[in-house]
């Protein structure tokens, strides 16, 4: 028996050197998120070595687009405070501005932080300042929007394609494969509105579900209501609707009680508010899972890098979509409409930000 376990030992330590490291050797990014398969570069360890103190950057796209990039910089700031390592935070908010986030990440380097977190306004908008940081010395992790260059030590990316044909397969597999539907988009030019788009048409390709109209609500509430309202006056015959973003169904599931109309299949993802509204009106649905903790993965990112561990180049982060038996493990009645899912922020920052009022 002494023999048996020490051959089986000594072949499960061969495996684990010709197959590189185990699972639990990696840095756990967030649930969910792997190393990319196929051409995957690992960043060298030690390349970003530091000692602590350290200070981390931020530029994000636009903190106040709605409340889902809210809670994304509340994410990164409480994974920040937590590691006692972080001397100082520095979050700038671009507000959709071009110019403004290339002036951001110059400005955090001209601060010297020894990392800084990139989510892209466009897929070209901070190329060239992200080469500049990383030709200083300075780490960058892009995510919530990929970037045409590869300037960048580490991207770790979810939505985009996946997640627009994530919803795109529910409404194709619903309807039967024919159909009439609206699509509501994101913001106009952001990588995430393309990709995601993108992933819808994937899954629309060889089926005879058509869009019959199509318009951007910037993922926001009040502007999806008005388009809602405005198409549904137009024509209210629609099989089904595919929307970008929780917020923009949140306002058509609204506008459809509204007129006393019947629901139609209509997809959503991980927002509280939606939860609430589907739990209660038992219409047909999908949540694409898309975690404002992308914030805290890009600070442990960071984190991970100043260690001098290695890391890929590219991580994905593809999950499948909740059903609404899941959704309603999450769901929480005590919190507002605006809290996101999953959410990592300890149980004392969700009842100060989004407890009910």
């Amino acid at each position: 028996m002494k023999r048996i376990i020490q051959s089986i030992a000594a072949a499960v330590i061969a495996t684990t050197m010709l197959c590189g490291p185990s699972f639990a050797d990696e840095v756990p990014l967030l649930d969910g998120v792997t190393a990319r398969a196929g051409d995957n570069p690992t960043v060298e360890a030690g390349k970003f070595k530091k000692d602590a103190p350290w200070v981390i950057g931020m530029s994000h796209f636009g903190v106040n687009a709605n409340t889902w990039t809210v809670q994304v910089a509340h994410e990164a700031e409480a994974a920040a405070a937590k590691d006692k390592r972080i001397a100082k935070f520095i979050l700038l908010d671009a507000g959709f501005d071009q110019k403004k986030q290339v002036a951001d990440i110059e400005d955090l380097i001209a601060q010297k932080v020894d990392a800084i977190i990139v989510q892209p306004v466009t897929s070209t908008s901070a190329d060239a300042s992200i080469a500049k940081a990383v030709a200083a010395g300075i780490p960058v992790i892009v995510h919530t929007g990929r970037i045409e260059s590869d300037a960048f030590t580490t991207e770790i990316q979810g939505g985009a394609e996946h997640f627009g044909k994530v919803m795109g397969d529910f409404l194709v597999k619903d309807l039967g494969g024919k159909g009439n539907i609206w699509v509501l988009r994101g913001l106009a030019g952001h990588p995430e509105d393309t990709n995601r788009y993108n992933g819808l048409l994937q899954a629309l390709k060889g089926t005879d579900v058509k869009i019959i109209a199509e318009e951007h609500g910037d993922w926001q509430y009040d502007k999806a209501k008005k388009l809602c309202e405005t198409l549904y006056l137009n024509n209210p015959e629609v099989d089904g609707i595919w929307s970008s973003g929780a917020d923009m169904t949140r306002a058509c599931v609204d506008v459809f009680k509204q007129f006393g109309a019947k629901i139609p299949p209509i997809t959503g993802e991980g927002n509280n508010g939606f939860f609430g509204q589907w739990i209660a009106d038992g219409f047909k649905s999908i949540s694409a899972e898309y975690s404002p903790a992308q914030g805290a993965a890009g600070i442990r990112a960071a984190v991970a890098l100043l260690e001098g561990k290695d890391l890929k180049k590219h991580y994905d982060y593809n999950p499948p979509g909740w059903d609404l038996e899941k959704v309603k493990k999450y769901y929480r009645d005590d919190l507002s409409a605006n809290v996101w899912w999953p959410s990592e922020l300890p149980e004392d920052k969700l009842k100060e930000f989004y407890a009910k009022k």
